[in-house]
C-alpha cells in the first residue's frame, strides 16, 4: 500500500492521541491506588480477555504467530510491555508537564530511527514540521507564557518517558516493516494485536513480579479503580492500538509520529473540561502549529 496522509489516515491517527490523553488523565488519578507495573499488567490482561473471542485462532499451535515469536517479542517489548509500563511509572515519579514535554521529542526519534535503521531520508520539510509541532506542545505546556519553561526541572521520571518515546518510535517503524509471515497476520487486526498482547503480557508479568519483589507495591480495590481499568483496556489499549496500526500502515511512521504531539493538547482540553474551564486562545494556536507540522511533514 502506498503510504500517504489521506483523510481516512488522518482520522485514524487522531483517535490514539485523544484516547491516550484520557489514559494519562486516568492513570494519574488512580496512581495512589495501584502500582504502575501492576496497573499495566491488569490493563492488558483485561484487554486480552475482551479480545479473545475475536482472535482465539491465533493462539492455536498451527498459527504463524509462534514461528514469528522473536518479531512479536520485540514489538510487545517496545509497546505493551515497555512503553506503557514506563509511562505509568513516569506519572508516579514526574510531573505531567515534564512527561508531556519529554514525550514531545517523539517526531525527532521517528525521523532519526527511520534514517539510521530503515534507510529513510529526512527532508527539510520534515524537520520544519517537527519544529512547528514541538512548538505547539511547548505553547500548551507553558499556557502561552514562555517564561514558565525556565522553571522546568528534569527528574528521573523524564528519563523513563525518553526511553518510552524511543521504544515507541522503533515500534512504529517495525509496524511499517513487518516480516513476511507477520505481515500475513496484519490482514486480521485482532489476531495481530492479540499476538502483541500475548508476548506483552509476559513482559508485563516479569516487570510486575520485580515491582512486588523490590518495591512497596499495592492495589487498593474500589469501584472507581475497576471503571478506570475497563476504560484503559478498551479505549487507550484496544481501540487506540487498532487505529494506530492502521494509521501507520496508511500514512507511514514518520508522518504518524507527529500526531502523538496532539496528546498534550487533548490532555489540556480534557482537563479544562473536567474543571469546568473554557479553552484558551493558546490552545487554538497550539492546534494550528501541531497540525501545520503534520501537514507540512507529510507533503510530497
Amino acid at each position: 500500500m502506498s503510504q500517504r496522509l489521506t483523510p481516512s489516515a488522518f482520522v485514524l491517527l487522531l483517535i490514539p492521541p485523544l484516547l491516550w490523553a484520557g489514559n494519562a488523565v486516568v492513570g494519574r488519578l488512580v496512581s495512589p491506588a495501584i502500582s504502575p507495573m501492576t496497573l499495566n499488567l491488569l490493563r492488558w490482561t483485561l484487554a486480552f480477555l475482551i479480545l479473545l473471542p475475536l482472535a482465539r485462532d491465533v493462539l492455536r499451535r498451527s498459527s504463524p504467530l509462534w514461528s514469528q515469536w522473536r518479531h512479536f517479542t520485540l514489538l510487545s517489548l517496545f509497546s505493551i510491555g515497555g512503553f506503557n509500563a514506563l509511562l505509568y511509572l513516569a506519572l508516579n515519579t514526574s510531573t505531567p508537564i515534564n512527561v508531556t514535554l519529554v514525550g514531545a521529542s517523539l517526531p525527532i526519534w521517528m525521523l532519526l530511527f527511520g534514517r539510521v535503521f530503515f534507510g529513510q531520508t529526512i527532508s527539510g520539510r520534515q524537520m520544519l514540521g517537527a519544529v512547528l509541532s514541538i512548538g505547539g506542545v511547548l505553547l500548551v505546556l507553558c499556557r502561552g507564557q514562555w517564561a514558565l519553561l525556565r522553571g522546568l526541572h528534569l527528574v528521573m521520571g523524564d528519563l523513563y518517558v525518553l526511553l518510552a518515546s524511543m521504544g515507541w518510535a522503533y515500534y512504529s517503524w517495525m509496524l511499517a516493516h513487518p516480516t513476511p509471515k507477520a505481515a500475513a497476520l496484519r490482514t486480521d487486526w485482532a489476531a495481530f494485536l492479540m499476538g502483541q498482547i500475548v508476548f506483552g503480557l509476559l513482559w508485563s508479568a516479569a516487570f510486575t513480579g520485580a515491582e512486588w519483589a523490590l518495591t512497596d507495591a499495592h492495589v487498593d480495590w474500589s469501584g472507581s479503580l475497576l471503571a478506570a481499568l475497563l476504560f484503559i483496556a478498551v479505549g487507550p489499549a484496544l481501540i487506540a492500538y487498532r487505529a494506530w496500526g492502521a494509521g501507520v500502515s496508511r500514512a507511514g511512521p514518520a508522518a504518524a509520529g507527529f500526531f502523538i504531539n496532539l496528546t498534550p493538547l487533548f490532555t489540556a482540553l480534557l482537563s479544562t473540561a473536567f474543571l469546568g474551564e473554557t479553552p484558551q486562545l493558546f490552545h487554538g494556536v497550539a492546534f494550528v502549529l501541531i497540525v501545520s507540522g503534520i501537514v507540512l511533514s507529510s507533503r510530497r
